[in-house]
């Protein structure tokens, strides 16, 4: 699975020109099919209905699925949906406050903030790398004594000083930056050990 830009056209037009690479061994990955059909939810009832991208790697031959930046892998929600859950629950509220606000069941986002808060250090550690990796003078926010908070500042901060390098950027949410960046694993393992080169990447294929 390949995290990719949002706009499909972009993506196709980099698999015709050969930009984009096998995660595993760098091979130049050419257009495979699609996969079967899903659905994610988004914000305000709104249902999206998408085919993902199929490719094949033409060097060692393993086939990829490009999802787009907007969806995390194995949710039924889009990163602006998951992503307004963490910041609620950065507030101190809890699941129920935050099913209630978004219209999602309970147990949906006890699971996101429970997933999150497991890996709150590592997201944390990640982006605070890849912020001092990409701003001038990085000005890292303030411990809160909670770690899925703490997470929660360090992402956006990393996604400002982003935008205000790369414009580009700025077409983005905080959190579909952030599910590109760390190749959509917020909820899952495991992380990229390389924050930079993967923000290098991300600017790169934003180029048209």
């Amino acid at each position: 699975m390949l995290v990719v830009d949002s706009d499909v056209l972009l993506v196709e037009q980099q698999l015709a020109e050969g930009r984009l690479f096998c995660p595993p061994c760098g091979g130049v990955l050419a257009p495979w099919g699609h996969g079967r059909p899903r659905a994610v939810r988004g914000g305000l009832g709104a249902h999206l209905f998408f085919r993902p991208r199929r490719t094949r790697c033409s060097k060692c031959l393993v086939t990829h699925v490009l999802l787009a930046e907007t969806m995390w892998p194995r949710r039924a929600d889009t990163a602006e949906v998951i992503g307004a859950g963490l910041e609620i629950a950065a507030l101190g509220l809890g699941h129920r406050r935050i099913a209630v606000q978004l219209d999602r069941a309970e147990s949906t986002a006890r699971g996101w903030i429970r997933r999150f808060a497991l890996r709150a250090e590592d997201v944390r550690r990640f982006f605070t790398i890849a912020l001092v990796a990409i701003a001038d003078d990085p000005v890292m926010p303030e411990p809160s004594g909670s770690p899925v908070a703490d997470a929660v500042a360090v992402v956006t901060a990393a996604h400002g000083a982003a935008a205000g390098k790369w414009p580009a950027v700025n077409t983005v949410s905080r959190w579909a930056f952030a599910g590109r960046v760390i190749a959509g694993r917020l909820l899952a393992c495991p992380l990229s050990p390389n924050p930079a080169a993967a923000l290098r990447r991300r600017r790169h294929h934003r180029k048209r």
